[in-house]
């Protein structure tokens, strides 16, 4: 029985003698006992006490049908001893209560077996250190990526899908053709191009606020902007002669577009307008400012500060259609000489 079980002889001896002899009552107990040791961790030698359980079922039913069985002997015996009333019946009755009580006293002084532990076998603690990462030596003719120029390609690719998706939630959301400013917009620029990004949140200067003679009529606000710059590579005779396709000159600023948002001028008859003011003692940046009528405040932009190309041909627009002002210009690009 103990080999079919899993067990060996001498284990199976040791859960029987455990087991055999104890009353229903105790085998309960034991039972709740050993299940509240195994869900609390303290059973050390798991599979001997769930052997134990697995017969304590067996060992129970056993005791259970015993304990029955002197029940219906005694009632069985008084039954017969009210007739008779002899004594060999008593005699009967007393000697059989011996034998169950020297059986008991028998069972009760069978040594139960202490669980046999299993020897925790502890693992030797790994070496300071080896467990780090071996050092790959990679090629040394590949090139290294430059960390800045990578983040801001990622950046103007970044841009560049965002402004793709706001196309194309523009395009997909029913609005009103006269509150779609940003759809035309992006209709007037045309579709983003390698260089291109976003422009204005940053760049944007802060004016000088001013009373105007119509802020006790209309409530001034700032107007709304959708604005990109445009930067690549100018492959003039210096650039061409020190640089290459592979090892690139600096990007540059070419060009910028504004389309500044006025749906809601008090008077449509007057186009809004643009000047170029000095940005302090930079002779780097200028600064782009825009004025309309009320109920509109400046805004103001820092940009390049570049001679600007005016041809229409070379990209310049500048006109005031459907409440919004289109101002695009591109730099002109000088010759190197030597």
């Amino acid at each position: 029985m103990g080999e079919e079980r899993g067990l060996h002889a001498s284990i199976e001896a040791d859960v029987k003698n455990l087991l055999q002899g104890k009353t229903y009552a105790e085998l309960e107990a034991m039972q709740s006992q050993i299940e509240s040791q195994m869900r609390s961790g303290t059973a050390k030698v798991v599979e001997y006490w769930e052997a134990i359980l697995k017969r304590l079922h067996i060992y129970k039913a056993k005791a259970c049908l015993k304990e029955i069985h002197t029940k219906m002997l005694h009632k069985h015996l008084e039954r017969l001893e009210k007739p008779l009333g002899g004594e060999d019946i008593k005699l009967e009755s007393s000697r059989l209560d011996e034998e169950d009580s020297d059986e008991d006293v028998n069972d009760a002084e069978s040594p139960s077996p202490e669980p046999i532990l299993n020897e925790e076998v502890q693992e030797e603690e790994a070496a300071e250190g080896s467990y780090s990462p071996q050092l790959l030596h990679g090629d040394e003719e590949e090139e290294a990526i430059d960390p800045e120029e990578d983040r801001a390609l990622l950046e103007r690719k970044r841009m560049a899908v965002l402004e793709e998706r706001r196309l194309q939630e523009l395009a997909s959301r029913p609005t009103p053709e006269d509150n779609n400013f940003e759809k035309k917009a992006l209709k007037a620029m045309g579709a983003m191009e390698e260089g291109d990004a976003v422009f204005g949140s940053n760049d944007e200067v802060n004016v000088d606020s001013q009373v105007y003679w119509w802020h006790d009529k209309y409530r001034p606000r700032k107007p709304k902007y959708f604005n990109r710059v445009h930067t690549g590579y100018e492959w003039n005779k210096y650039n061409q002669t020190h640089y290459d396709h592979d090892n690139p000159p600096p990007k540059i600023v070419q060009g910028y577009k504004f389309n500044i948002f006025y749906p809601d001028l008090v008077d449509k008859s007057k186009a809004p307008i643009y000047t170029i003011e000095k940005d302090g003692d930079s002779i780097e940046t200028c600064i782009i400012r825009f004025h309309a009528g009320p109920p509109y405040e400046d805004i103001a932009f820092r940009i390049v500060n570049k001679e600007w190309e005016y041809s229409h041909k070379k990209g310049f627009k500048c006109t005031f259609e459907r409440g919004i002002l289109h101002v695009y210009f591109n730099f002109k690009r000088y010759r190197y000489r030597r």
